[in-house]
């Protein structure tokens, strides 16, 4: 006659059980808030308003290094667009006009002195590992900032920099 299997005597919760409040915990720590940005998180209005006036200025600012590195090196203009298209769409979520002038040397001699086309390397890679560090630095940023943000701007804010780190893996790994 076999014996059967020893029972397993539970010494804490089990691993499913686990699993399933951490999603639990995360989809209502990401669904708590359904209010506008004003809710006070550990910020007034005017600092979520500041907050994303900045962010669209850093997306702005984005940009406007697209747009230099497209003007020195048009052969990446295939490989670019679709990045500086979502960088387009940022400045335009944080409520930028997104109408920062196109990839043309002569537009981008009116972008900003960092940004201007004699700033960016004269190799096509060193160019992309250029944009790919401001992407990073700018995500990294935004990661950070995310935390002193209400509901609705957190959640905004944490998304655009999951695409800036998604941008800058992007950059890195199609240059090698």
């Amino acid at each position: 006659m076999p014996f059967p299997p020893p029972s397993r005597t539970l010494l804490g919760p089990r691993r499913r059980s686990l699993l399933a409040s951490a999603a639990g915990a995360a989809l209502l720590v990401g669904c708590s808030t359904d209010g506008d940005d004003s809710e006070s998180t550990g910020g007034s209005q005017s600092a979520a308003e500041r907050a994303r006036a900045r962010a669209a200025t850093d997306s702005e600012d984005l940009l406007r290094r697209y747009d230099a590195t497209l003007a020195a090196h048009p052969t990446l203009a295939e490989r670019l667009s679709p990045l500086r298209a979502d960088v387009v769409r940022h400045v335009t979520a944080f409520g930028g006009n997104g109408s920062t002038p196109s990839a043309t040397p002569s537009a981008t001699a009116t972008a900003s002195p960092s940004a201007s086309a004699s700033a960016v390397p004269a190799n096509a890679n060193d160019a992309l590992s250029d944009l790919a560090a401001a992407e990073r630095s700018l995500a990294d940023r935004r990661a950070k900032a995310l935390l002193d943000l209400p509901g609705e701007l957190a959640r905004l804010l944490a998304s655009v920099a999951a695409a800036g780190a998604a941008h800058a893996y992007l950059l890195t790994e199609g240059a090698k």
